[in-house]
């Protein structure tokens, strides 16, 4: 399995999705408004399913993984499984947990700052999660993008990445007043 590509915290596939995304379920293509886009639906129950704008990053790293998984096809040969993953072992197979974890620490070994052993790709969806809610994504909009029917789930599973609304109430009211000058 290759490295895995850096574009950047998505909200990824879950642990629910049995096998991964697959290229059919992929599409990958330049929008009318000149950039790219994408999207995917994940392995779940059609009423779970959505499909997601993915940054240009994104794209682009897709496509080289669907370059370099054809030289994979061409290397592995008679070997070669189809199953149409994105992401697949060397002969196309499903990847292993065990497998995906471990080339996912060991692309994260040389990052500054990261302890490598402490990260699996969920982390990932996290990291997602904190990025749009320090960005003021409202609270059902993060819901929608990981897949969640409604925000209770989301404010469960992630309340530690969320920022507490009762912060917003206080950020209105500073702006209104004006922060307290004595203080420094």
């Amino acid at each position: 399995m290759p490295a895995p590509r850096n574009c950047g915290p998505s909200p990824g596939t879950t642990s629910s999705s049995r096998d991964g995304p697959t290229w059919s379920r992929r599409s990958l293509r330049t929008s009318p408004c000149g950039g790219r886009s994408g999207g995917a639906a994940t392995p779940k129950p059609a009423s779970a399913r959505r499909t997601l704008a993915l940054p240009s990053r994104c794209i682009d790293a897709l496509w080289r993984q669907y370059e370099d998984q054809g030289w994979d096809r061409l290397t592995a040969g008679d070997e070669w499984e189809e199953h149409g993953l994105v992401f697949s072992s060397a002969v196309g197979k499903p990847l292993d947990a065990a497998n995906v974890r471990r080339v996912f620490r060991q692309a994260l070994k040389d990052v500054d700052g990261v302890d490598a052993a402490e990260w699996t790709p969920r982390e990932l969806r996290h990291s997602f999660v904190s990025l749009l809610s320090d960005r003021g994504v409202p609270l059902e909009e993060i819901s929608r993008l990981v897949g969640h029917s409604g925000t209770a789930v989301t404010e469960e599973v992630y309340r530690k990445q969320i920022r507490p609304v009762i912060q917003t109430g206080a950020v209105v009211m500073d702006g209104i007043f004006g922060a307290d000058p004595r203080k420094p």
